[in-house]
């Protein structure tokens, strides 16, 4: 189970990643392919942290890409979607 938790921080990081990128402008619409890609990170890390005896990397990717959500839902609104 320690190779999914690192798995879980992996994604998380690519999720974070895809969201730096999607901040740069004329890059907004990557958050449309982004935000999924880091949906189904969260639903994979939060599996990890209730099977997993280790939880701490998993709680790491599921926070990285919450965030990732987060801020490219208010990136995409401030943007108008386009932008």
């Amino acid at each position: 189970m320690g190779l999914l938790s690192i798995f879980s921080l992996v994604w998380g990081i690519l999720a974070t990643f895809g969201l730096a990128v999607g901040i740069i402008p004329c890059f907004g619409t990557l958050n449309y392919l982004n935000i999924p890609f880091a949906v189904v990170g969260l639903l994979f890390s939060i599996v990890v942290i209730v099977l997993s005896p280790k939880k701490e990397l998993a709680i790491a990717g599921c926070l990285l890409c919450a965030v990732a959500i987060f801020i490219g839902t208010i990136r995409l609104v401030i943007g108008f979607g386009i932008f």
